[in-house]
Order: structure tokens, then sequence, then C-alpha cells
């Protein structure tokens, strides 16, 4: 995503180049690029023409964005996820520990802007 938000959004990439240029494997990339062609973040295109280019507006994607897109809302405790599944919370020392740090990395990855990420790799 900050790579086609660098390059610009009435550009499109092939698969190829942009392997080379964040440095992954095509397969691997491949997958990726379908799981954001379906968020609605990039739009795929066939034929001599074709490649990828961004759907979305870079500057209103953030991190946190792409990351929940391609992996589901961030986890890093049973205990701090979606349904809060953990008998021990009420009386956990490590509980309060892990919600603070769910927060801080989510609000890491929401203020990190794909926008600004681009223009700082240029």
């Amino acid at each position: 995503m900050i790579h086609l938000a660098g390059v610009g959004s009435a550009k499109r990439t092939s698969l190829l180049d942009i392997a080379q240029a964040v440095e992954v494997p095509e397969q691997f990339l491949s997958k990726v690029l379908q799981m954001l062609c379906k968020r609605g973040f990039i739009r795929s295109h066939r034929g001599v023409n074709g490649g990828f280019e961004l759907a979305a507006d870079a500057r209103t994607l953030s991190l946190l964005d792409v990351v929940e897109a391609l992996e589901g809302p961030i986890q890093l405790n049973v205990c701090v996820g979606e349904r809060g599944v953990c008998s021990r919370k009420a009386w956990c020392p490590a509980h309060k520990v892990w919600v603070e740090a769910q927060g801080a990395l989510v609000g890491i990855l929401r203020r990190a802007c794909i926008a600004d990420l681009a223009r700082q790799a240029v």
C-alpha cells in the first residue's frame, strides 16, 4: 500500500514491479494484493496496460486499516480481544498491561497514515 501510494493513484504498477520494490516473493504478494482488492483498497487490471492501483484515498487509510484487512482485528492476548474471553482478567495483574499494550499498538498503527508513509519513502 505504501509503495502504491508513492507511485500515485493514477498509475498502475505490475505485480513484478511491486514485488521487486518491496522485496517479497511474487506468490506471497499476489495473495496479499488479492485480499486488499477484496477490501476495496486497491484495484487490479488485466492485460497489457494492467497492474495494480490504489482504489482508496491514501490520506484516509492508516496502517491499522491495512493490517486489519489482512490479519483481522489486532489482539495481543486472548483477554484483550473482541470477545475478551478470559476467566482470569478480573484478578490477573498482567491484564492491565495487556490492555495498555493493545491500546498503544492500535493507536500507533491508527496514526500511521499511508500517504504520510509514502512521502517518507520517497
